[in-house]
């Protein structure tokens, strides 16, 4: 009997909280909010490479940008990576440059990542996570950014990034 108490009170609080939330104008959606910095201009900036001294990001020569952030403990990031690296070997992405961002990382660590994936584009190496965290605001990876070639946040896919969506983050980039 106390179940069934629980039940029908928990099913009369649902009600209402749809009921008010219709009534005061708010619409009730499951659909996730798009990352607060969609939408911006970032500046143009260069950070230490993992293999080389100096990475820019690419928007600075006005190319848009895919920006993919990993980092050697990321579990998600060791299935993500070697399916980018696949699609980046087979598939033409035009103007569109790829850079990464091994953050929160060793440096041996992140370069083992890079040689074991064949990761074939320039990666910054973000070891106090200034671009991750300070930049672009992530939290959490893997995380993907789609910038335009003025430098404007386009598009972020929050988590492991599927090759459907890359290439479509791609495409986007390129119309």
């Amino acid at each position: 009997m106390m179940f069934v108490s629980i039940g029908i009170g928990v099913a009369i609080a649902i009600v209402l909280i749809v009921v008010v939330s219709v009534l005061t104008g708010a619409s009730v959606s499951n659909k996730t909010p798009p990352p607060a910095l969609v939408g911006t201009t970032l500046a143009s900036f260069s950070e230490s490479g993992l293999d080389v001294p100096s990475v820019s990001a690419p928007w600075r020569s006005h190319h848009p940008t895919v920006v993919v952030f990993f980092a050697s403990w990321c579990g998600p990031c060791k299935t993500e990576l070697p399916a980018l690296s696949k699609y980046l070997a087979t598939h033409h992405v035009g103007q569109v440059a790829v850079l990464g961002v091994d953050t929160q990382d060793a440096r041996t660590a992140g370069k083992n990542v890079v040689a074991k994936d064949s990761l074939n584009f320039p990666v910054m190496f973000d070891p106090q996570s200034t671009v991750a965290a300070g930049r672009f605001k992530i939290g959490f990876l893997p995380d993907t950014a789609f910038v335009t070639a003025a430098g404007v946040v386009q598009n972020m896919i929050i988590g492991p990034i599927t090759t459907k969506e890359f290439a479509a983050g791609i495409a986007a980039l390129n119309a």
